[in-house]
């Protein structure tokens, strides 16, 4: 019972820390004004109209009474009750005292003044009217030949004090509400922004001094970050410079090889030795690639179509197919996706014999398509693959060199922006690369 419970309100609560925030400062205030009008309008203000309201129908009820004793001169106790009581008298000599009812059934004071009415004068002996004049009520009482036309100050049944009460409970809570707002959005913008930088930096875009602010707490978990962020670019760099300072060490004994292998007189050996060292030149430029940071290209909207047309255009090969409807726009970093299509073109026409590439775009989402015809990847080897140096001894792997970084490359250049790669079984038999990029 209480897990559901839990769960029910996980599920309608706001996802934002802002508005979960909001709502523990609103909720108390609404409930608590919802109390204090419910208490103020049930125990003072109906209460209080409903003895003015009586008081006043006393006064007419006296008016008449006293109208109707032939002691007294009927026009100077009109005067008299109009002047003390304030109540503009009117006798109207009509026998015909039928009116619809313009009651309003939801106003709290055309519902006491009914009753009121009602208890003193009886059913269908009194018409009242409480919109039809801005400032007075229209009261009307049956009497013999005719019926008595009182007209009265509305204050003379409501208390004005209500509206004073209600803009003193109303006006403060919405400043409280207001200044809540204020104090919380400055609270939250620094979990936000080390968000967002973290976000940023998962991606591997390049963030410029991170600043944290807001809260100690808040402060302290930026400034934990920035030092993380600091220590994996440091990391990350000195892995680039010693793997370059590696390679250009192996270039220089690989050049004096080719050098002296330029002497050798068996072709066949020089045939060798020369794909030998050819396949290790290439080893040491995909593990440069590998490692080579990405912290340095910044984000540029570019023309994906236009990109991977050029990409194809440069292979200059007939079996490479694609399928493009319309010019696709993206931000991103350009050099890491033409690198990403590069290998993934580059497996395609290594394994097999026909690529296609195929770019679809579906509202806010693209798609990348890369199918070539070739022995493929078992299902179980999908995951794997992506690994950096896993090699596969099945089916590609048995005829082809591969260092094993193709594919981990082109994972990480996709995800790092916001996007995904899965391996699937293509239409042509072969294996099937499909990209997921947001535009």
């Amino acid at each position: 019972m209480f897990y559901g419970l839990s769960k029910f309100f996980k599920n309608i609560l706001p996802k934002r820390l802002f508005y979960r925030a909001l709502l523990i400062v609103a909720v108390p205030v609404i409930f608590l004004q919802i109390l204090v009008t419910f208490v103020f309008f049930d125990s003072l203000w109906i209460k209080t109209n409903k003895g003015m309201t009586r008081a006043l129908v006393s006064e007419i009820n006296t008016f008449i009474e006293v109208y109707n004793d032939e002691i007294y001169k009927k026009d100077e106790i009109t005067d008299l009750f109009s002047i003390y009581q304030d109540l503009n008298i009117e006798f109207v000599n009509d026998n015909n005292f039928d009116y619809k009812f313009d009651e309003r059934w939801f106003s709290p004071i055309d519902r006491t003044l009914r009753r009121e009415l009602k208890s003193k004068f009886g059913s269908g002996n009194f018409w009242f009217n409480t919109i039809i004049y801005k400032e007075l009520i229209d009261i009307r009482i049956e009497f013999q030949s005719g019926y008595f036309k009182f007209l009265v100050p509305k204050d003379r049944v409501t208390s004005s004090s209500a509206r004073i009460f209600a803009l003193w409970i109303t006006v403060p809570a919405l400043i409280m509400v207001l200044i809540s707002l204020i104090f919380l959005k400055n609270q939250t913008r620094p979990i936000s922004n080390l968000a967002k930088a973290a976000e940023r930096f998962g991606r591997g875009e390049e963030i410029e001094e991170f600043k944290p602010s807001g809260a100690l707490e808040i402060r302290q978990a930026g400034y934990e970050f920035d030092k993380m962020r600091k220590r994996i670019i440091r990391h990350l760099n000195q892995r680039s410079e010693m793997l370059s300072g590696i390679s250009h060490d192996l270039r220089t004994p690989l050049t004096r090889m080719k050098l002296q292998i330029a002497f050798i007189k068996d072709k066949e050996i020089v045939a060798k030795l020369t794909e030998d060292i050819n396949e290790m030149e290439k080893m040491l430029n995909e593990y440069l690639q590998f490692t080579s940071s990405s912290y340095l290209e910044k984000d540029e909207t570019f023309n994906l179509t236009e990109l991977i047309k050029k990409i194809v255009i440069k292979y200059d090969n007939k079996n490479i197919s694609t399928k493009f409807l319309t010019d696709i726009f993206i931000k991103g970093r350009k050099n890491l996706i033409q690198r990403c299509i590069n290998n993934l073109i580059d497996n395609g026409i290594k394994y097999g014999d026909k690529v296609n590439i195929e770019l679809i775009k579906k509202n806010t989402n693209l798609f990348i398509k890369i199918e070539d015809n070739g022995p493929g990847i078992p299902e179980k080897e999908y995951e794997n693959v992506f690994k950096p140096f896993y090699k596969i001894d099945k089916g590609r792997a048995d005829s082809k060199s591969s260092v094993g970084l193709g594919l981990s490359i082109a994972s990480d250049i996709i995800r790092s922006h916001g996007g995904n790669i899965k391996l699937e079984k293509s239409s042509m038999n072969g294996l099937g690369v499909k990209i997921f990029l947001p535009v």
